[in-house]
């Protein structure tokens, strides 16, 4: 048995789903940037609406990978692999935490991936089978980010990675301090149907997860929404797992209020790796946070800050989405 020889790593990927993350460095090479700014790109929601960036790997590219705040190492897709001529090794390989359970994936050796003015040299990636990735070429891990500020703009396509600590929460944005786990999972409180819970903000999920121990908590049908389905689950090894799709009446981050999310309730493996298997908690994906106009997550200050679309009925039209968030105005406390 190889374990002892081999890395271990969280990749919550869901088909449905994604994560990743390695130790990042400011890149000595000349740019084009501003002083201030460590990366900045146009960017496309994939086809299952994760946000997608430019990334260079050992001087090639550039290659389209997800944005993952939910995970522990970076991966790439076999199609890249063989891109860049690199033949994936099962020993050693990479133990992957997934969605719905465990596996030993094949590894690459990596010279230098590079985001911007970022970068990390000498590692090993995970191979991660292709229908995973949909149609990208890999998933970029932010997990381990420590004093940068990540900010995506959805109104105008565009996500950029700058030095953040020492700047204010944008204007017009909702704020919300998060706490980060030893793994960098980014944790902020939340309510569903007026419940306490732990939520989970993860980009490289498509959808929102909910442990069966929040779909208990919420005993009424009206609290925990109407089952619209059972659904199978894949993530990043070859287990499935099933789940239920049911549509909450509510979710409220702060002061912003999000109704009619579809959240797939389940016994997902991943709520065990984490230990959050006994307590309400809940992984908010793209379906949520690509509802809004723009987010930023500021890892020095431990901050999310979240621009709803408010009202305006014609965007939020425009762009498809099923998800409404607004601000939740209250009159006491």
């Amino acid at each position: 048995m190889r374990r002892a020889f081999s890395r271990l790593c969280v990749l919550p990927l869901l088909i449905v789903l994604g994560s990743a993350s390695a130790d990042f460095s400011i890149a000595s090479a000349s740019t084009s940037l501003q002083s201030d700014q460590l990366f900045a790109a146009p960017t496309k929601l994939d086809r299952i609406g994760r946000i997608v960036a430019p990334v260079m790997i050992n001087g090639r590219g550039p290659f389209r990978l997800v944005i993952d705040t939910g995970a522990s190492h970076s991966t790439i897709s076999p199609g890249l692999a063989d891109t860049l001529g690199l033949k994936p090794q099962a020993d050693p390989g990479i133990w992957v935490n997934g969605i719905t359970g465990t596996a030993l994936l094949p590894a690459v050796p990596i010279e230098r991936l590079e985001v911007g003015r970022i970068a990390v040299e000498n590692t090993r990636l995970p191979v991660v089978w292709g229908s995973v990735m949909a149609n990208t070429d890999g998933i970029l891990g932010v997990a381990s980010f420590k004093t940068e500020r990540l900010f995506v703009d959805f109104k105008w396509n565009r996500v950029s990675i700058i030095e953040g600590g020492q700047r204010a929460a944008p204007r017009g944005f909702t704020r919300i301090p998060f706490k980060r786990l030893d793994d960098g999972l980014i944790v902020v409180p939340a309510k569903v149907g007026g419940l306490v819970v732990r939520a989970i903000i993860d980009t490289g999920a498509q959808r929102t997860l909910g442990n069966i121990a929040l779909r208990d908590a919420l005993k009424t049908d009206r609290g925990r929404g109407k089952l619209l389905q059972v659904t199978n689950v894949y993530g990043a090894t070859t287990e499935s797992k099933s789940g239920e799709v049911h549509v909450v009446p509510s979710i409220k981050l702060a002061d912003l209020l999000l109704s009619d999310v579809a959240v797939v309730y389940g016994d997902f493996h991943i709520f065990d790796v984490w230990k959050m298997s006994s307590e309400p908690t809940l992984i908010i994906g793209m379906d949520v946070l690509g509802a809004v106009r723009a987010l930023a997550i500021d890892f020095q200050r431990s901050e999310l800050y979240i621009k709803s679309l408010g009202y305006d009925a014609m965007e939020h039209s425009r762009r498809g989405v099923g998800v409404r968030a607004h601000r939740a105005f209250t009159t006491g406390h």
